[in-house]
């Protein structure tokens, strides 16, 4: 009984992001089950990101325990940031590339979300059972900032994704910051909760910035959804 109670704690948050970003896409909603099958891809993505971190860590690009400064930056985007966005991206482009419902800005943002809280919501099952003991604890800390922090990084995903797929002429820059937004915002997230143990800088201090880049970014990618459903007519 435990475990599906633990299970629904870690989905809860996935669930309720889900349905914000649905309810966000005012104007032509995407069937249900196309979203469901984004989440299910982005649950395939935490298996193609592990084909790409493994290797890495082989090849000395970063270690699970870092002890120095660059070695918390290296982990943080060698780690996690790079294979998985890497792996969120390939799997919603799977997803989009020939869809016939994919026919306004914000559907990249609403697919692209969707890829990330499946891979989220993954992920927070697996932490919310390795720390069985704590659960609580972590499920809550989870909720408020990494299934949050992965959403945010599917919707500057999926931003730069439509600005590129309805405009042949976007500029090379768009079509670089598809991946390189998702990573540098994850990246930076990393870093900024492992270099506490590292860092000359106080833990206080660390945890401040952390806050204001949470926040930051939470204010930057609901500007964004604005944005798009701006350029799709649904707003003025």
């Amino acid at each position: 009984m435990e475990g599906l109670i633990i299970t629904a704690a870690a989905l809860a948050p996935a669930v309720v992001l889900f349905y914000y970003i649905y309810r966000k896409d005012k104007f032509q909603q995407e069937p249900v089950k196309e979203l469901l099958k984004a989440f299910g891809y982005g649950v395939i993505s935490i298996f193609v990101s592990l084909m790409i971190s493994g290797p890495l860590g082989r090849l000395g690009f970063y270690v699970d325990e870092p002890v120095t400064f660059w070695g918390a930056v290296a982990s943080s985007f060698f780690g996690a940031a790079i294979p998985e966005e890497i792996a969120k991206f390939l799997m919603f482009w799977l997803l989009v590339r020939s869809s016939a419902y994919f026919n306004e800005h914000m559907d990249g943002i609403v697919y692209a979300s969707c890829v990330a809280l499946g891979f989220a919501a993954f992920e927070n099952i697996m932490y919310l059972f390795t720390n069985y003991d704590d659960w609580v604890s972590v499920g809550i800390m989870r909720a408020l900032f990494a299934v949050p922090g992965h959403f945010f990084n599917g919707i500057l995903m999926g931003y730069y994704y439509s600005l590129v797929r309805f405009d042949p002429l976007a500029p090379a820059r768009d079509r670089y910051l598809v991946l390189i937004a998702p990573i540098m915002a994850h990246g930076i997230y990393n870093t900024l909760l492992s270099v506490t143990d590292v860092s000359p800088v106080p833990a206080l201090l660390i945890m401040i910035l952390f806050l204001f880049f949470c926040n930051s970014l939470r204010k930057y990618c609901s500007r964004k959804i604005q944005e798009h459903l701006r350029n799709d007519g649904v707003i003025q």
